[in-house]
């Protein structure tokens, strides 16, 4: 149990810590088909948010993988939320 400044019980449902998610989506990235990649990894993570009923999503990041000639090969999508 943990108790404000005045020394007064705080109630369990405020004390209570909110769990953190993390999720992790990726494609491959093919040249002349970028647009209908990114498009199908958006759908499958509003399909994830939606099928998870994810209530409050905290942050979205995208970062690309490369080959050893520095080409974009890939993208890996990072989805934080409160679960």
């Amino acid at each position: 149990m943990s108790y404000n400044r005045n020394g007064g019980e705080r109630s369990r449902k405020m004390a209570a810590k909110k769990k953190m998610m993390v999720k992790t989506f990726a494609t491959e990235v093919k040249i002349f088909q970028t647009m209908r990649e990114l498009e199908a990894l958006d759908e499958k993570v509003n399909r994830f948010v939606l099928q998870n009923k994810v209530k409050k999503v905290l942050s979205v990041s995208d970062t690309t993988t490369t080959d050893d000639t520095g080409a974009t090969i890939g993208l890996i999508r990072v989805l934080t939320y409160e679960g």
